[in-house]
């Protein structure tokens, strides 16, 4: 089966071509451990899972590899405020990020390496683009020089920053050679952990340990790097222009995901808006961090996703609907002799769901197909375990759905529906089918019944 992914770098929907037969190498860039992680980091981290799960199910030999940063200005600032050790705080967050993932079962990552488990790989490569001729030394550290290196902008198209762009991280520095020069090394301060370089004790800087940590596992080149959108300039920017001027090889990466933005009410979460959410405090609000998933697996990876309470809600109603009519199933343990026509038919399910995902991961479409299934005439124990090969992509763990439990339909939802009929019964059918739109939205679907 064919594979389509849109490539940032190119601008296209490439078909994907691995470079080594089946054996794909793929880094997303993980998360800075100093704070619980948020519902960005859960859509992004959530939708390349997902990609990690098709590949592998398609017969892939995927080799996962994310990152963790723990040494970074917002560490050292953080572990200053509450007045905690560094290495106290970042384990601490490390230790819930992973628990985290484990709650939206996201489980699919070969190897997690932390950035300070490779300070003799970034200094190796720091070593190198000095070398080289493109890196400099000024007061507080190693920086590199963005003129000495034509190819930097082709991944974003420009190399101008811009609003959205991840620019907490910019290095200021007014004896740089060039306004967008970043720090490679960043020279020791008092009370700072800092590490020996021949070209002076410090600590990395922020791009420099995804190129030294991929290159640690897997060479110069590999096959699909990820991340979310703001990271495309400067970061991802950086990372090619460090790799490729080290090893005087190129494309750095092969095929560039990038996961498009989620907002809070329709606006960008920030603390400030008072919109900043948690995947915690969404477990605190009740929910179902599987929920979360759900809602993700509605949209596609590259469109702008707009949360709200009642999205979530409506996707946790979703999923209990799922779970309610899988675990119908899960009863049937027999298994018929099936007719030519209804093999066809699972056949022609799962040929559509794959083939949904095999176009720029459409995970909306997918699950318009589990659904579809669902209602389908195929044999109950037939039709579980065809929806238990999806789930093995969805991850959705269908697989440990109990037995069938009457779905409480809550006091809202009534309230609709009772008016819904009342229009019905007067005859204004346009008003009670803007109130059943008002009900799918929610999650829950209406069958009607003829009118007596």
């Amino acid at each position: 089966m064919d594979i389509y992914l849109t490539n940032t770098l190119t601008r296209k929907k490439e078909k994907f071509e691995s470079i080594n037969d089946k054996k794909v190498n793929l880094f997303v860039c993980g998360p800075t451990v100093y704070d619980h992680s948020h519902l960005g980091h859960a859509k992004t981290y959530t939708q390349f899972d997902v990609l990690v799960r098709f590949l592998r199910y398609l017969g892939f030999d995927v080799f996962y590899l994310q990152n963790i940063t723990d040494i970074d200005d917002k560490i050292l600032t953080r572990a200053k405020e509450s007045n905690t050790d560094w290495k106290d705080l970042t384990q601490e967050f490390e230790k819930l990020y992973i628990e985290d993932m484990q709650s939206l079962n996201n489980t699919s990552v070969t190897e997690y390496a932390r950035a300070t488990d490779y300070i003799d790989q970034i200094v190796k490569q720091v070593k190198t683009l000095i070398e080289k001729g493109y890196a400099y030394t000024i007061d507080d550290g190693v920086y590199f020089e963005i003129s000495k290196f034509p190819d930097y902008g082709k991944l974003s198209g420009r190399t101008e920053l811009a609003q959205g762009d991840s620019v907490s991280r910019i290095d200021e520095n007014t004896q740089k050679r060039g306004w967008n020069d970043f720090c490679l090394w960043k020279f020791s301060k008092a009370d700072e952990p800092s590490w020996n370089a021949d070209f002076g004790e410090g600590r990395p800087g922020w791009h420099i340990e995804d190129t030294a940590i991929t290159e640690n596992f897997f060479g110069p080149q590999y096959d699909i790097h990820g991340g979310a959108v703001d990271l495309i300039i400067p970061h991802h920017e950086a990372e090619i222009a460090q790799m490729e001027a080290a090893s005087g090889k190129k494309p750095l990466v092969k095929y560039w995901l990038h996961t498009a933005f989620l907002m809070v009410d329709g606006r960008k979460m920030s603390k400030s808006l008072g919109n900043f959410f948690t995947i915690n405090d969404v477990v605190q609000k009740g929910f179902d961090p599987l929920a979360l998933r759900y809602l993700f697996l509605g949209a596609n990876y590259r469109d702008t996703l707009n949360f709200t309470w009642d999205s979530l809600q409506a996707a946790q109603n979703g999923l209990e609907r799922l779970r309610a009519q899988v675990g119908s199933l899960k009863k049937e343990t027999s298994r018929t002799t099936l007719s030519e026509e209804k093999e066809n038919k699972i056949e022609m399910f799962r040929s559509s769901f794959l083939e949904a995902l095999s176009d720029d991961l459409n995970t909306s479409k997918s699950l318009a197909v589990v659904w579809e299934a669902l209602k389908s005439n195929i044999p109950s124990g037939d039709k579980y375990d065809l929806i238990m090969s999806f789930d093995e992509i969805l991850g959705l763990n269908l697989s440990k759905t109990q037995e069938v439990q009457e779905t409480k339909i809550p006091e809202k939802i009534q309230v609709l529906i009772q008016k819904r009929e009342g229009l019905r019964k007067e005859g204004k059918y346009d008003e009670a089918d803007k109130i059943r739109d008002e009900i799918q939205k929610l999650g829950y679907e209406v069958k009607d019944k003829q009118l007596e």
